[in-house]
């Protein structure tokens, strides 16, 4: 048994104008083409119907003795706000027309009405309908979610400082009974066994670290972005005079190109110009001298930065993983790190409206490009 798809509701129209014969042909004319139709040749009936019933246009004479078409055509949008206005009017009244279109009539119409003119009317004055309350919806449900982020956000960073503080709370106690040990029990603790409890240490203060850099992650990736211009060039030179005195006396070549400014949060492009510094810088370690180069190139209406070095590289059938939350390509007894780093650039860059990538071969260097919103001229 087949069913026949369901009619599509016939849009309400309320038609009101004093004069009723007008009023009754308008109600016929429209009724025959596909029209719901109620008239009625009283404004103040008018309004005490729409707090009954809702229609989808009001179709008003501009000009009727209890009130003018303006009048009625605000207080019936205060009773519904979704309802559409169209004023009709003689020649003579245009202005006035006009004048009730600034004041929320979404068009007008002229008698005597012509079919040909009047249906096109309506059919906009309908779409706007439609579109007006789909806006509304999608605005709606875009609140709504919104505030589920909001609350979303909340547990999370409520759990991060759970988690924070229940897994510090064993590890404070590994390390102090580890201390202890080591202390206290120096004498008595074989070789092997002190070894042993060597690598308990250790491995409790890699997990400190983890937890700490995870934390960090959190807090930096729900942080509001405070944009402004961003010079560039000296968050760069800074970054590398803080990194090249914790070098000590290794012989790096740098090379620093021209750097535009961007717009941003320059507490977090800084993060991101230390992360990718110190790991250019960590992943060098072995090169005499290291090669580290910081530039720019502008592609396709944007900038884009990257920062290359000569040093340890990675194999680009694993780049998939460089940006995953404590991901490595190296072992920790090669190079330290927790694997946090590159998943908190991209996110920063990310969230700037940016992208990130890498191109790498094994034992010939890495290089790190990012994008970044160009300063406006």
């Amino acid at each position: 048994m087949t069913h026949a798809p369901a009619a599509t509701p016939k849009a309400r129209l309320l038609i009101v104008d004093d004069e009723a014969a007008q009023m009754t042909a308008l109600c016929d004319t429209l009724e025959d083409s596909g029209y719901q139709t109620t008239g009625l040749t009283s404004a103040n009936d008018a309004l005490q119907l729409l707090r009954e019933r809702s229609f989808d246009l009001l179709l008003t004479d501009l000009v009727m003795p209890e009130m003018s078409g303006i009048a009625l055509l605000r207080q019936a949008q205060a009773i519904d706000r979704d309802l559409l206005g169209i004023v009709m009017t003689g020649n003579a009244a245009i202005d006035t027309a006009i004048e009730a279109m600034q004041a929320g009539a979404l068009d007008y119409v002229l008698k005597p009405f012509k079919l040909s003119v009047i249906l096109p009317v309506l059919a906009r004055a309908l779409n706007v309908r439609r579109l007006r309350i789909e806006i509304a919806q999608l605005q709606q449900r875009l609140r709504e979610h919104v505030a589920e982020l909001e609350a979303a956000n909340k547990e999370l960073e409520s759990f991060s400082y759970s988690v924070s503080h229940d897994l510090r709370a064993p590890l404070r106690a590994i390390n102090s009974y580890s201390s202890i040990l080591m202390e206290d029990y120096a004498a008595q603790i074989p070789p092997e066994a002190r070894h042993l409890l060597t690598k308990v240490t250790d491995n409790a203060h890699r997990m400190g670290e983890l937890i700490e850099h995870l934390l960090h992650f959190s807090h930096l990736s729900r942080q509001a972005l405070a944009r402004q211009p961003v010079d560039i060039g000296l968050l760069v030179t800074q970054t590398l005079d803080e990194l090249r005195k914790e070098s000590g006396n290794r012989q790096i070549d740098m090379r620093v190109g021209p750097l535009p400014r961007a717009i941003g949060d320059p507490i977090l492009l800084r993060q991101v110009f230390v992360n990718l510094l110190s790991n250019a810088f960590k992943f060098t370690r072995q090169r005499t001298p290291a090669v580290i180069e910081v530039g720019s190139q502008h592609e396709n209406g944007e900038n884009v930065y990257f920062i290359r070095d000569n040093g340890a590289g990675f194999d680009m059938q694993y780049a998939g993983q460089l940006f995953g939350v404590f991901q490595r390509l190296h072992s920790h007894s090669e190079f330290e790190g927790t694997g946090i780093g590159l998943s908190l650039v991209q996110r920063i860059v990310q969230r700037h409206g940016g992208r990130i990538w890498a191109e790498a071969e094994i034992d010939k260097g890495a290089t790190f490009y990012f994008s970044l919103p160009t300063e406006p001229a």
